[in-house]
């Protein structure tokens, strides 16, 4: 349809064309169609408050997913310092994750949304990748 389409341009474009999952790497249209909102976590192992804030959103992701699981899509973009750091902090996570290697999208991501600290957690709408939270880590932590 024209609607996952269009989701796919602004996710491929933000994103590119593949995320990381728990089952390996997919299409970044597949792994969000039929999604509602996406979420994008802007997050590292090194940081403190990270580490106290992922356990909680994944959670929070755990329970909308039992709930309703097309409500939500969210994904990891790492400021880790490495790709073991990276790998072994997303092992914690139940989501999706820009890949490490591309760091190129994760850096325009926080360009894009004006991220000047981690944690952050900006919610977008799926249809069109406009945003519906940008501070989602208040929402979440609430």
């Amino acid at each position: 349809s024209s609607n996952t389409h269009k989701m796919s341009n602004w996710a491929v474009e933000f994103f590119g064309p593949q995320l990381q999952t728990k089952d390996g790497m997919k299409p970044t249209a597949e792994a969000l169609a039929g999604k509602t909102r996406v979420g994008i976590y802007f997050s590292a192992h090194w940081c403190p408050p990270c580490r106290g804030f992922t356990p909680v959103l994944s959670e929070f992701y755990n329970d909308v997913e039992e709930e309703d699981s097309s409500a939500l899509a969210l994904i990891f973009a790492s400021s880790d310092s490495d790709n073991s750091s990276f790998e072994e902090y997303y092992g914690t996570m139940p989501f999706f994750a820009v890949p490490f290697s591309a760091t190129d999208k994760i850096q325009a991501l926080g360009s894009r949304f004006g991220v000047r600290g981690i944690p952050s957690l900006i919610i977008l709408d799926a249809a069109d990748g406009s945003v519906k939270d940008a501070d989602g880590r208040s929402t979440v932590a609430a």
